[in-house]
């Protein structure tokens, strides 16, 4: 491994290349942005999940650079959707690893940032282990960024000096986002879902206004345990009152388990060094088979759009990509067969523009992310209902129950419409 200058770390990437970049808080936006400036080479092609910082690589030159991103967040999202070197690649976040090794896609280059070595050499990958030891393994050169503020996570997230080719230095503060201020549709959904959570449950929750919901109205329940994705600030205060245990998880018990973190430095600085936290490859926290074998998991995932018989578009408005797969599948089914699991999906009755996010049909183009014969729990603002072992006639019925009251009526029209049976 040699500690060198950017020009020099950077010199491995060539035409043709598949260039892995380390995903959301550890993006090594320093390599990144001298990739992008600098790169004399053509047909780099730039692979990875969600990332913060600019993205100018698919901004700029567009003989340079080829994005496959297979998780769609902000920064790209323009770009994927009017850019036709920007591509988007649907995929379960659990199945991405089998992706970065092998085929087309294979990964020559890793770009990332990890903390400075110990004193045994081991470097931390910080808090995105999820598919880049995957890529690491596959890769044939890893350059990283030496950044101080990297916490060390517990886990299986290290990587030995003698892995990396080309080092640089750098002191970037670690990407934050804050919590914002919970809405009242928030607040009654996160209720609403709080009750259907019991003691001893195990969480899989991620980042946003309706997992704070949740977490906020949990404070008595005792002995939860945490096997998830990821997750943000909104743990913290249950860990600080001993509400989260994991006492009676199957899977790493009295571990929180994830393969990334997003959130806040308060956040980063609970995980730093922390033994409560198990940080895992998104091959094993996504793992159905390990998910179902904790009890009473509950799979709280989100959606843009959801149809009267339960079809769930959770990646896409109509054609128009808005972010990714993601996990929601591998924990929805998880969930589903735990032990008096409950797979959970919540959302807003209606958008900001006030339209029904839940409709007689999908919007043209829209994306299938879980299936009608997935979907269990639905919860807006208005109610909770379980769709499984419901007919079509009966889940109409349901959805409309819980639709806002100004969309009720034209959702009964249509419904009665497609299935011509009175009671809508």
């Amino acid at each position: 491994m040699k500690i060198t200058n950017l020009k020099e770390a950077l010199s491995v990437v060539k035409s043709g290349h598949n260039v892995f970049v380390h995903s959301a808080a550890m993006t090594p936006n320093k390599l990144v942005k001298s990739l992008t400036e600098n790169c004399s080479e053509s047909g780099v092609n730039l692979i990875h999940i969600h990332t913060e910082g600019k993205a100018d690589y698919i901004d700029h030159d567009s003989s340079k650079f080829n994005m496959y991103s297979c998780f769609v967040g902000s920064n790209v999202r323009q770009a994927i959707n009017t850019n036709p070197k920007a591509n988007y690649i649907p995929v379960f976040l659990s199945e991405i690893h089998q992706i970065l090794t092998s085929g087309s896609r294979k990964v020559d280059i890793a770009l990332l940032k990890v903390s400075p070595p110990d004193a045994h050499g081991y470097c931390s990958l910080g808090t995105s282990v999820d598919v880049t030891l995957a890529a690491i393994r596959a890769a044939k050169h890893v350059v990283v960024e030496f950044n101080p503020n990297v916490p060390r996570v517990h886990g299986d997230g290290f990587i030995h000096v003698n892995q990396i080719d080309y080092g640089v230095e750098s002191d970037d503060p670690m990407f934050e986002i804050q919590s914002k201020v919970l809405s009242e549709e928030e607040k009654k959904i996160g209720k609403h879902i709080a009750e259907l959570i019991e003691d001893g449950s195990t969480l899989q929750m991620g980042i946003g206004g309706i997992p704070d919901a949740v977490l906020s109205q949990l404070t008595n329940h005792k002995d939860l345990g945490v096997h998830t994705e990821m997750f943000s600030d909104g743990i913290l205060p249950l860990v600080e009152k001993g509400v989260i245990t994991g006492r009676f998880k199957k899977v790493l018990p009295g571990k929180i388990v994830s393969c990334f973190a997003f959130g806040s430095q308060n956040l980063y600085d609970f995980i730093d060094n922390n033994p409560m936290l198990e940080f895992k490859e998104a091959s094993f926290t996504n793992d159905t088979t390990l998910i179902r074998k904790n009890p009473k998991v509950i799979a709280l995932n989100s959606a843009i759009e959801i149809d009267l018989t339960g079809q769930v578009c959770a990646d896409s408005i109509g054609t128009y990509q808005y972010s990714g797969v993601g996990g929601q599948m591998d924990f929805i089914r998880g969930a589903s067969l735990s032990p008096d699991g409950k797979a959970i999906i919540a959302l807003a009755s209606c958008t900001k523009k006030g339209e029904s996010k839940i409709s007689p049909m999908l919007k043209a183009g829209a994306g299938v992310t879980t299936t009608r014969a997935h979907v269990h729990w639905v919860v807006t603002e208005f109610g909770a209902v379980n769709l499984f072992g419901k007919d079509l006639v009966e889940r109409a019925k349901l959805l409309t129950s819980i639709a806002h009251p100004k969309h009720r009526e034209a959702l009964s029209e249509a419904a009665y419409k497609r299935y011509h049976q009175n009671g809508f």
